[in-house]
């Protein structure tokens, strides 16, 4: 298991059943964005997400917002159905995870572009390591 992954069954078993109790989506929505959200891109801008990643990330995100908003009553159907993708995002107005973690990147990124040029963080970005790798699997011995 990645670490991603237990992180996800981390937070959905521990902040889904104090989310789901309450009658005013609202304030665990703010709940969400202030513990999950923070919780969640701690350190971020140092990650690599790879695809896998991001849409994990996603579906997470979504997973909550679907717990939190609850069902929606179909008049026209007659019956209960669940929140769209699109309709999730236009009820919840903020930044999803990935360009959360986007921005973070960027913030950080101009951070070390002020930094004086012998900081250590400004030298390995603009490291040349002078040698390549070899393409393919690495010889065995």
């Amino acid at each position: 298991m990645s670490i991603f992954h237990l992180f996800f069954l981390f937070l959905f078993s521990y902040f889904i059943p104090l989310l789901s109790t309450s009658s005013q989506p609202f304030i665990f929505c703010l709940k969400y964005v202030y513990v999950t959200d923070k919780t969640l891109t701690y350190a971020s801008e140092c990650w690599t997400l790879a695809k896998r990643d991001r849409k994990q990330l996603n579906i997470f995100e979504r997973k909550v917002y679907r717990r939190i908003l609850g069902p929606v009553y179909d008049s026209g159907k007659e019956n209960w159905r669940i929140l769209t993708n699109k309709q999730i995002y236009a009820s919840v107005k903020k930044p999803t995870v990935i360009e959360t973690i986007r921005l973070n990147k960027f913030r950080w990124f101009g951070h070390v572009q002020r930094m004086e040029g012998n900081r250590i963080h400004k030298r390995v970005l603009y490291m040349n390591l002078g040698t390549t790798r070899l393409r393919g699997r690495p010889r065995t011995r």
